[in-house]
């Protein structure tokens, strides 16, 4: 194999994890989310000798993981939307509650706008700085901080409206 595969089958080794998580927050789809690594990372192999020699792979892999599914919404055939529950169903006692904040935080993730959605999956998810962020996303730190604030916030309702009408 020769010294550029290794060096980009180590870095897909390392971080394709991270760029799969990325990619499932910012489309709410685990399916399309791998559609999108596996295009970017494709991308990103014929980059490779380039993006190694400017620097920080990671972050140009992570950019091109939310511009393609940023992208992949705009496409008409893209369009779907996902449903939590199924129509007709008999409702029942939940035996996995233990899922029940993960599902909840995901079904409100899914409300937020594309830039709102990227800025808190990348801070809050992925623990990068706001500086990081910011690179990735290409934006103002400042952009950064406003929206994901706003997405928390969005968030917090979203989750606190979910838990009231199932109150009632």
């Amino acid at each position: 194999m020769a010294e550029r595969d290794r060096e980009f089958v180590e870095f897909v080794e390392g971080a394709g994890a991270s760029l799969r998580r990325t990619a499932f927050l910012v489309s709410g789809d685990r399916h399309r989310a791998d559609d999108i690594v596996q295009d970017a990372l494709y991308k990103l192999y014929l980059a490779w000798p380039k993006v190694r020699r400017v620097g920080n792979p990671l972050a140009y892999a992570r950019r091109m993981v939310v511009n393609a599914a940023h992208d992949g919404g705009r496409r008409p055939w893209r369009r779907e939307v996902a449903i939590a529950d199924v129509p007709d169903r008999v409702d029942h006692v939940d035996f996995a509650a233990g899922y029940a904040d993960r599902d909840e935080v995901l079904e409100a993730l899914r409300s937020l706008g594309p830039r709102q959605r990227a800025c808190v999956v990348l801070r809050y998810y992925e623990d990068l700085s706001v500086e990081q962020t910011a690179e990735v996303l290409g934006c103002s730190t400042g952009t950064v901080k406003s929206q994901a604030a706003r997405g928390l916030d969005t968030l917090r309702r979203a989750i606190d409206r979910r838990r009231t009408s199932r109150a009632l």
